[in-house]
């Protein structure tokens, strides 16, 4: 469904991405961990076109996708949903207008079809009675939830999340984090998480792959990861144990 080969990118004189090779199987959740400036977020952006790479291809659903114009990456943006770290929702809109801009951009659909779909993206999400409400009357983390209705009513084959729990609350964290995997398996998408969140990725990914100065320095099923020998991945599952350990006192704290 999404592959990577020997993908370069460049700002000046500093290389980004140096040589990614990634396969990644259609409806597979594959997080992608590593420190801030690895290129996480950059990988997803040249996957819908938003950054252009300077060497390799990328592959997605049978078309390499690299050289695309602006107009040619409109198709593949249909294929491609991203949700960003922050909802950027539009403040002057109801939350059902946000969810069906896309729909009257990208498709031609009549009412009753765009008001199925936008209804059919909130249930999915867990929301209820917020249509004709604005972005500022509700929470940050639904916020974040509606930010994902939008993107899942386009119904795309490929979900990009870049840092979905960013700014979130651990319980909401977790809410999230569960609604990833749910759309992933109820929709049947492939999903690709940039994140720096190792217990949702043990707890969700089927695969993780670890980013480090621009290059995989380890893969693997949680599993495979929890016994990995790499310093950095060994980095990461202590910090996740503290994590778990402070989020585990939390929710006790919020539900006792």
């Amino acid at each position: 469904m999404l592959e990577y080969r020997n993908l370069v990118k460049k700002f000046g004189e500093r290389t980004i991405l140096k040589g990614i090779n990634l396969k990644i199987n259609q409806g597979e959740i594959v997080f992608i961990l590593g420190t801030s400036g690895t290129g996480k977020s950059v990988l997803l952006k040249n996957t819908v076109g938003l950054l252009k790479p300077d060497a390799g291809e990328i592959w997605i659903d049978g078309e390499e996708v690299a050289g695309f114009s602006e107009f040619e990456f409109l198709k593949i943006r249909k294929k491609c949903g991203m949700v960003f770290q922050h909802p950027a929702l539009f403040d002057s809109l109801t939350i059902y207008e946000n969810i069906a801009f896309g729909l009257r951009k990208h498709f031609s659909l009549s009412e009753s079809e765009i008001s199925s779909r936008v209804n059919r993206a909130l249930k999915l999400v867990n929301i209820h009675d917020i249509n004709d409400k604005r972005p500022a009357e509700i929470s940050y983390g639904m916020q974040k939830r509606v930010s994902l209705a939008r993107t899942v009513a386009l119904e795309p084959k490929v979900l990009l999340f870049d840092e979905p729990t960013t700014g979130l609350d651990p319980v909401t964290t977790n809410a999230i984090n569960e609604l990833i995997k749910d759309l992933s398996r109820t929709l049947k998408t492939t999903s690709l998480v940039v994140s720096h969140d190792m217990p949702c990725a043990l707890s969700i990914a089927d695969r993780i792959v670890v980013f480090d100065q621009g290059q995989i320095v380890d893969q693997g099923t949680p599993q495979e990861l929890l016994n990995s020998k790499v310093k950095l991945v060994q980095e990461f599952l202590a910090e996740a144990k503290e994590m778990l350990d402070h989020d585990s006192n939390v929710i006790r704290g919020t539900t006792s």
